[in-house]
């Protein structure tokens, strides 16, 4: 019960229908641009610190402090 070719063949040609020949290479750089700005913001949030992203409130370093000690025991 796999796909023929036809099936396939008229997938194509209906998504080239509703989508025209200048739209999909527009869509697929559009999807391009987004991935990649995605995986810049990971990057960005893996070397950002949890502590210094909360320096207005002093009981979060402190509460930080605490846990690194009893993680460690």
């Amino acid at each position: 019960m796999g796909l023929s070719i036809w099936q396939v063949l008229l997938v194509v040609i209906l998504f080239m229908l509703l989508f025209g020949r200048g739209k999909i290479p527009a869509l697929m750089s559009d999807l391009a641009t987004g991935i990649k700005s995605f995986k810049a913001g990971i990057k960005e949030d893996e070397h950002v610190p949890a502590v210094d992203a909360d320096k207005d409130n002093p009981t979060a370093k402190h509460t930080a402090t605490v846990n690194n000690k009893t993680n460690s025991v």
